[in-house]
């Protein structure tokens, strides 16, 4: 799979066999030789590496200008990098948000496929929370919670404002970088699909980290807003605990974090999910956040709020209704010895229930009205 590329850099398109692809083109995006890109990362020296994942890795660069900037290089090795290359470029550069990582330009030359995005001082939200102890950053209430207002602001936006509707699939702490002010960023559009209003759900591969991933979309490829929705509530508790949805393992049951959390609510000791090092924090603030969390990691889709519900209740202090409150959905691989789906749903307990609170009205967006979150 290559690229070609014809005067204009907005006329450069993927070729691939699947002509479902041949139509996607980047726009608008400044074109970097790979020889500036190179002198710009000392000849991408590993002191300059910042981040990597299943796609490449990530160096900081300086440019001529003095820019700072995080240089993206994909894999040459992954098998679906080019298009994952393209829908990032077409996703991002045409929308503009606060909460969003700039686009400053990209690379195609000899093979090469780069993207350069703007420099975040403080790295990502998994390197603040989740990296070693020695190198963890000290993060206060105000500063958690503001980094949860200001990542759910950015979903809505690419939920509810963006033309057309984003839907990312990839919402994980590492790809919420920060800047100098610890203001989040949502990155790495790779894997983001576009949403049509009038569609209800895309089947699809299933593509994102475990740990994150809505049981619905594991298991069936089904995938809505509300996948988005799981995954910015197990970002939440990760947020507020310091630990890793991925790794985690709580008590003798060997519960995932969601599970933990779950628990912890039935035994009304919810601030035990607290990290240990937050001493001063408001208990009802806390509260509400982590109730907020288990709302969106609701084992049935149709009962997680919307984003733009979400981050009112964030953003308010509010009660909250907790009776239409039920269990997270979990998945976990099943082991190589048992025999159908790969992947399996589990539940804490109790059965699966459609929301009798939805009313009619509200069932085409699947989503609660404000006045049934917030009883009066």
């Amino acid at each position: 799979m290559g690229i070609g590329c014809f005067g204009a850099f907005d006329s450069c398109k993927a070729k691939s066999k699947n002509p479902q692809h041949e139509e996607i083109a980047t726009n608008n995006v400044k074109q970097f030789s790979y020889n500036s890109l190179r002198s710009a990362t000392r000849n991408f020296h590993p002191e300059n590496k910042i981040g990597g994942g299943g796609f490449g890795v990530v160096h900081k660069g300086v440019l001529r200008d003095g820019t700072q900037v995080a240089i993206k290089s994909l894999s040459v090795e992954s098998k679906q990098g080019t298009i994952e290359f393209l829908t990032e470029i077409n996703m991002i550069s045409r929308i503009k948000h606060p909460n969003l990582v700039q686009l400053i330009g990209c690379c195609v030359e000899d093979g090469n496929r780069i993207l350069i995005y703007e420099y975040l001082n403080n790295n990502s939200l998994a390197n603040a929370i989740l990296g070693s102890r020695g190198k963890q950053v000290e993060l206060d209430w105000a500063t958690r919670a503001s980094i949860c207002k200001g990542t759910a602001s950015g979903l809505v936006f690419l939920h509810e404002e963006a033309e057309p509707r984003i839907v990312h699939r990839d919402i994980k702490a590492s790809n919420v970088l920060l800047d100098r002010n610890f203001n989040p960023k949502i990155g790495d559009f790779g894997l983001a699909r576009l949403f049509p209003d009038n569609v209800t759900h895309i089947s699809t591969r299933v593509a994102g980290t475990m740990g994150y991933l809505a049981p619905e979309y594991a298991l069936l490829g089904q995938l809505t807003k509300k996948v988005d929705v799981y995954s910015f509530g197990v970002l939440m508790l990760e947020v507020i605990s310091c630990r890793s949805s991925s790794k985690a393992a709580f008590r003798e049951e060997l519960l995932s974090l969601v599970e933990w959390a779950w628990k912890l609510k039935d035994e009304e000791r919810l601030l035990d999910l607290v990290d240990p090092d937050l001493t001063n924090y408001p208990d009802d603030e806390v509260m509400r956040f982590i109730t907020v969390a288990l709302f969106c990691t609701q084992a049935v889709s149709n009962q997680r709020p919307s984003m733009s519900q979400v981050l009112e209740m964030l953003s308010r202090s509010v009660r909250l209704n907790v009776r239409l409150l039920t269990e997270p959905g979990i998945y976990r691989p099943r082991s190589s010895s048992n025999r159908g789906s790969k992947l399996e749903t589990t539940k804490s307990g109790g059965k699966q229930s459609v929301n009798p609170f939805v009313t009619s009205s509200l069932q085409v967006t699947s989503s609660y009205s404000v006045s049934q979150m917030f009883p009066r």
